[in-house]
């Protein structure tokens, strides 16, 4: 078959006259315009009104400690699944933890846990996860009051919101909701069911991490309402020997699993959430500390962490207080509910996206026979039914963000740039729209 030939730059195409998809989804508009300030202040307040939701704080009460809180948060999943036409199933994920540095006894860890199911590709799935604990000063202080307003009853919230807005409506993959437990103590809700997927075969194909994201004044006083930060890693521990040598030769230490996802991510909230920025931080996390989405990229399945523009340490982690004229503790005063929406709305966009999307291209390949002036593209055709074709995506080996695109319905493309000097990935767009994740090409012959 004859390669058609692309001229990028002055936006030339020649052999490809088809017309493109649009560039917005209307389903996925739809799902992020539904996202509500008010009803995420509703779930943070009833979150924080637990008094305390530690990890082992009481189990029996029906009105405080975290046994109260995840009967709570699993009754507001069920009455999301009650739109769903029984797609969308409800349960708790329970895990007897060993002793650890802040465990003292083995203790139950219970993630509660919504499964939205797909459609046309179920064995995908999409994981959107936020955690349920909270705590005060002492790690190990189950009974002193915790709100926990903003770490993590917005990342819980946000869960919430989605499975909500999100619930009536069919996807091709499954989404799951998850408020983790044991967050505090150790990542253990999280290890608890990565596990699990794994041990069953699951495939995960992004974790999407929400972690103290609904405040916008630092501890400086300085308001930022405008962005948020999006951390994600390069490698993963599973990147090793001939993986990792293939990525360093190549250039392709920003293009790990995660680290894509993350430009993925950036690159759709600006086509659906306009004047809010994601800020890409290329770390896995904040300066030596962690989340619910290591356990997740430690394992090699892409995921990232949504984090505030700017934190306050007096408002996380603190025994709620009045010190020295200052208050402490993490209350829902000092939250920015239409802030925390619009953390919401990129992921709604993120998540609505890929579950409509095709799968990414398979076995995208930078095709290696002589040295030229061109760059030649193969990858093997996509099968679902309303793939509308695919984008090529190019950048700058510098840039870290993909500055130009070509469509085509080939799944062999030359393009008139030198493979030295640019990095290029491939993703499939259905006839809505919908962008799957972008494959990174490697050399084939």
């Amino acid at each position: 078959m004859k390669i058609p030939t692309v001229v990028v730059g002055s936006l030339l195409l020649v052999g490809i006259l088809n017309a493109q998809p649009p560039k917005r989804n209307p389903i996925v508009e739809t799902l992020v315009s539904r996202v509500s300030p008010s009803q995420l202040r509703q779930y943070v307040e009833r979150l924080a009104g637990f008094g305390t939701r530690h990890t082992l704080s009481d189990t029996a009460s029906a009105t405080r400690g975290i046994g109260a809180a995840r009967r709570w948060i699993k009754s507001e999943f069920e009455r999301s699944a009650q739109k769903s036409g029984g797609r969308m199933s409800v349960a708790f994920h329970e895990t007897v933890v060993p002793p650890s540095g802040r465990v003292p006894a083995p203790a139950n860890v219970v993630n509660v846990v919504a499964t939205l199911q797909g459609i046309r590709a179920p064995e995908r799935i999409l994981v959107v996860g936020g955690h349920y604990d909270s705590r005060a000063s002492d790690p190990m202080d189950a009974v002193s009051d915790a709100p926990g307003a903003n770490d993590d009853g917005s990342g819980t919230a946000l869960v919430l919101e989605l499975a909500r807005v999100m619930a009536d409506q069919r996807f091709d993959a499954t989404i799951v909701f998850i408020a983790f437990a044991g967050e505090e103590q150790g990542l253990l809700g999280a290890t608890a069911w990565v596990d699990h997927a794994r041990e069953r075969g699951w495939n995960v194909e992004a974790m999407l991490n929400n972690d103290i994201v609904g405040s916008s004044v630092g501890g400086d006083g300085v308001k930022d309402d405008g962005s948020v930060r999006l951390f994600s890693e390069a490698f993963s521990p599973l990147d090793t020997g001939s993986v990792f040598r293939m990525r360093n030769s190549l250039g392709l230490e920003s293009d790990g699993p995660s680290r894509s996802l993350a430009r993925w991510i950036d690159d759709r909230a600006g086509v659906y959430v306009s004047g809010f920025d994601v800020r890409l931080i290329h770390r896995r996390d904040r300066f030596l500390r962690g989340g619910d989405h290591s356990p997740f990229h430690g394992r090699g399945i892409p995921a990232v962490r949504f984090s505030v523009a700017r934190e306050n340490y007096d408002w996380q982690h603190q025994n709620v207080r009045v010190e020295g004229g200052k208050e402490y503790g993490d209350l829902v005063k000092f939250m920015d509910f239409e802030y925390l929406a619009n953390v919401a709305r990129v992921n709604a966009a993120a998540l609505a996206t890929l579950a409509l999307a095709p799968a990414a291209p398979r076995n995208a390949g930078v095709v290696v026979s002589r040295l030229e002036y061109e760059t030649t593209l193969r990858w093997n055709a996509n099968t679902e039914p309303d793939l509308a074709g695919y984008y090529v995506r190019i950048r700058e080996t510098t840039s870290p963000v993909w500055q130009e695109e070509v469509f085509t319905r080939d799944t062999v493309l030359t393009i008139p740039k030198l493979k030295d000097d640019y990095l290029f990935g491939v993703q499939a767009v259905d006839q809505g729209g919908a962008r799957s994740l972008i494959a990174i090409p490697v050399p084939v012959r």
